[in-house]
């Protein structure tokens, strides 16, 4: 599906004063889903499944991300982008969800978690896909340092289309390699509103994410809400050893692996994260601790 299409549908609303766009689908089931994309693309990224998805579902291109504003000298921070997803359930007037969540936006669930064991949002269930989960086990690749270092706005400036396609096919799995018009999209969606511009500050997350690290681990670790993690093994940045290192850190979360795909699992392999995504959905349906009929 090409982005001008998957954005047709999207509403939006201010966000310290910025555009912030997102798309709510109103359904049955109790407590809406709430998805979150992941670097550097945006929820365009959740189109091959949205469809087939249960209940109430909400997504948003957090700031600086895809069709939403992205200002120069914005204070881009994955904590700001926790309170953007809190702001728009507000919005919406929601207050419990179940998160579903891919690479950036896993650790935007993560501090979600915590915070809903702080008293915030209430969190009824959360889903990761590939992302740096475990911060330190990420494996940066090579343009992903230089971005966030002090030569980044010139490796931004410096970026082309075809470089983009390059570096960003590197990251699926031999067999799922995004074509023309998934590339054409993805590049699109980082060109929006001059984006590559703001790809620096974006960038800085690799820093929070070591800063904050005890945090965020820890807070999944010691979570009571049931989360699942689904990983693309062949992901050469958060693949089999990041999943190696979540089982080893944080065992109360269940894990599977995907062992033929790489860093998008939802594109490259929809069918399966679908399958995977609902069964785990069902589970919880069917938990008599779970009062949830989503």
């Amino acid at each position: 599906m090409h982005p001008d299409r998957w954005y047709q549908d999207y509403q939006d609303f201010d966000y310290r004063g910025h555009r912030v766009l997102y798309r709510y689908r109103r359904g049955g089931g109790r407590h809406p889903t709430l998805l979150v994309h992941g670097f550097p693309t945006a929820s365009w990224d959740w189109h091959p499944i949205w469809d087939d998805l249960p209940g109430p579902l909400i997504t948003f291109d957090m700031m600086g991300f895809g069709y939403s504003a992205k200002p120069s000298g914005y204070d881009y921070s994955l904590m700001d982008q926790a309170d953007l997803a809190q702001a728009l359930c507000s919005h919406l007037g929601v207050d419990r969800v179940h998160l579903l969540a891919h690479d950036y936006g896993d650790t935007v669930a993560q501090e979600l978690l915590v915070r809903g064991a702080e008293g915030g949002l209430t969190i009824e269930s959360c889903y990761l896909l590939n992302g740096g989960i475990i911060p330190g086990e990420h494996r940066a690749k090579p343009i992903q340092k230089l971005l966030a270092g002090p030569l980044g706005g010139l490796v931004a400036a410096l970026m082309s289309e075809s470089r983009f396609r390059k570096t960003f096919s590197d990251i699926f799995g031999p067999e799922t390699q995004p074509g023309d018009r998934e590339l054409n999209a993805c590049w699109q969606l980082i060109e929006k509103h001059r984006g590559r511009r703001v790809m620096p500050a974006l960038s800085r997350y690799q820093h929070e994410r070591r800063r904050h690290r005890d945090r965020w681990v820890r807070g999944l670790a010691e979570t009571s809400v049931p989360c699942r993690a689904l990983i693309g093994s062949m992901d050469p940045i958060s693949g089999a050893h990041m999943a190696t290192a979540l089982g080893r850190l944080c065992p109360n979360v269940e894990l599977a692996e995907l062992p033929r795909i790489g860093h998008y699992p939802q594109l490259e392999a929809p069918d399966q994260v679908l399958a995977d995504y609902l069964a785990f959905r069902q589970r919880l349906s069917a938990s008599p601790a779970t009062d949830d009929s989503a």
